[in-house]
């Protein structure tokens, strides 16, 4: 997920940190420290394409995913 980021995102992100949780099971992202998105919260794992939408929405709204995007 993290190449897939950096990837899609090359203009957009200066990096990618793989931080370990000291809880069992956490997978959050984050963008400039805000949560965007929480495992638990959202009940399971998200599909990359949905975790691209969301990184998208925060670092660059107008950016087309191509057909990773909303329809």
């Amino acid at each position: 997920m993290a190449q897939e980021f950096l990837t899609t995102f090359t203009d957009e992100l200066s990096g990618v940190t793989i931080k370990p949780s000291e809880i069992g099971g956490a997978f959050n992202i984050r963008v400039n420290d805000e949560l965007i998105y929480d495992r638990k919260q959202f009940g399971g794992f998200a599909d990359i394409t949905v975790l691209k939408q969301l990184v998208r929405d925060k670092v660059n709204p107008e950016k087309s995913l191509g057909h990773s995007d909303k329809k």
